[in-house]
C-alpha cells in the first residue's frame, strides 16, 4: 500500500540519519579518523619513546628533539600510513618536498613555512595543524619547531652548533633529565628528643617543624609562615642544633648575620636559602657545616667566588644556582672545584619530597 511504502522510506531515512548522526559523534568523541585509526595508526610497540637527554648540547637537533616531537603529533596524519594534503613528516626527503603547497617547511624562514603557519592558526579554523580533537603541541614544542627551522632545517647538526636566542634556551633546557644525585644521607646513630620548649617557641612564631623521617628525632624546620622574619627568629633554632637537618628559608628576608647563625647547626644536611638576600659574605658562614649535601642558592646575588668558598665542603653534592649571580665564563672553574657534584644551572626546577631523597645511614663508625 502506498502508506506501507512511505513507512519504509521514513524507517530509511531514519536509519541513514541515525548512521550520520553516530558517525559525527564518533568524530567528536574520538576523532575524525576514529574509524580507520586502527590500521593507521603504528602498533603499541611501536609508539614514540622520547630519548633521555642528559646533555642537551650535545643532542642532535632533528633526530633526537624533533624526530620524536613529529613523530607523537603528526606522524598520525602525516606518516607512512596516511597522508593529509599529500605531506609527509616521517622523513627528511619528504619533509624538504612538502605536499601540496610545496612550502610546508622552508629552512631558514619559519614565517612562511605552511607547517608553521597551520600550527599558529585558531584550535577552532579548519586548517589549523593538528586537528582540534588530537593532542596539540605544546607551546615549547612550537618553540623548538620554529627554532629549529629557522636556523636552517637542519638533519645532522648537534644543539651547540645552532644559534641560540633566551628564548628557545628554556625549552631545550626543558628537555634534559637532571642528573639523579645520591640520595641525601641521613644519619642512624641514635638522638636524645628535641627540647620541647624549643619546639614550641618556634611553632608560636609560626615554624613547621617535623621528622625528617617517620619515627625520627632528626628533624626540619620550614620558616615559610613566618611573618616579620628577623634574626632573633632564626636564634631559635640553636637548642636544636643536635636534632635539626634540614632549614628551609626560600622567599625570606633573612640577612648575611642569619647565615652567620645557621653556621652554628653544624649537623645540618640541607639548607634552602633560595630567592633570599644573602651575599657572599655570608655563605663563607656555612664552612663550619661539613656534612652539607644539598644547598640551594636559587635567585640570590651570590658569585663564583662566593660558592668557592665552600669548596672543602667534600659532602656538598647538590648546589642548585639558577639565577644567582654565577656568570657563564665561571663554569669550567666551579665544576673543578666541586667535582662529581650536581651543578644545576638550569631554570626547572623540580621540587622533592624530603621522604623521596633521605635514606638512613649509621655513622657511628
Amino acid at each position: 500500500s502506498i502508506n506501507a511504502g512511505f513507512a519504509k522510506w521514513i524507517a530509511l531515512l531514519l536509519f541513514v540519519l541515525i548512521i550520520i548522526t553516530g558517525h559525527l559523534g564518533g568524530s567528536l568523541t574520538h576523532g575524525s579518523d576514529y574509524l580507520t585509526k586502527s590500521i593507521t595508526t603504528a602498533p603499541e610497540n611501536q609508539k614514540p619513546i622520547r630519548k633521555t637527554l642528559t646533555d642537551v648540547q650535545s643532542a642532535l637537533v632533528y633526530k633526537d628533539i624533533i624526530a620524536p616531537l613529529l613523530q607523537e603529533k603528526c606522524y598520525g596524519c602525516h606518516g607512512a600510513n596516511k597522508q593529509k594534503g599529500k605531506l609527509r613528516l616521517d622523513q627528511p626527503d619528504y619533509i624538504l618536498k612538502g605536499g601540496k603547497e610545496g612550502n610546508d617547511v622552508l629552512a631558514g624562514n619559519p614565517a612562511n613555512s605552511e607547517l608553521m603557519k597551520r600550527l599558529l592558526l585558531a584550535r577552532n579554523e579548519e586548517h589549523h595543524m593538528p586537528p582540534k580533537e588530537k593532542p596539540q603541541l605544546t607551546e615549547k614544542e612550537i618553540t623548538l619547531l620554529h627554532w629549529w627551522i629557522e636556523t636552517g632545517a637542519s638533519f645532522g647538526k648537534q644543539v651547540k652548533e645552532l644559534t641560540q636566542s633566551e628564548k628557545v634556551k628554556p625549552a631545550l633546557m626543558a628537555l634534559q633529565q637532571v642528573a639523579i644525585p645520591d640520595k641525601i644521607v641521613i644519619p642512624e646513630s641514635p638522638v636524645e628528643p628535641a627540647d620541647t620548649a624549643a619546639m614550641s617557641a618556634l611553632n608560636r612564631r609560626g615554624v613547621v617543624i617535623s621528622p625528617i623521617v617517620m619515627n625520627s628525632n632528626y628533624l626540619q624546620a620550614n620558616f615559610f609562615a613566618v611573618e616579620n622574619l628577623s634574626d632573633k627568629d632564626i636564634a631559635l633554632l640553636l637548642p636544636l642544633k643536635k636534632q635539626l637537618l634540614s632549614v628551609r628559608l626560600s622567599n625570606t628576608i633573612i640577612t648575611d648575620e642569619s647565615v652567620k647563625i645557621l653556621g652554628q647547626c653544624t649537623g645540618l644536611i640541607k639548607l634552602y636559602l633560595d630567592h633570599t638576600k644573602i651575599s657572599d659574605k655570608g655563605l663563607v658562614n656555612l664552612q663550619s657545616i661539613t656534612n652539607l649535601q644539598y644547598l640551594n642558592i636559587v635567585g640570590t646575588g651570590i658569585t663564583a667566588q662566593g660558592l668557592l668558598q665552600l669548596k672543602q665542603l667534600k659532602n656538598l653534592h647538590s648546589v642548585y644556582l639558577y639565577q644567582s649571580s654565577i656568570k657563564k665564563e665561571d663554569w669550567a672553574t666551579l665544576k673543578s672545584a666541586f667535582p662529581g657534584a650536581l651543578l644545576d644551572s638550569g631554570g626547572y626546577i623540580v621540587p622533592m619530597l624530603e621522604s623521596d631523597t633521605t635514606e638512613k645511614k649509621d655513622t657511628r663508625n
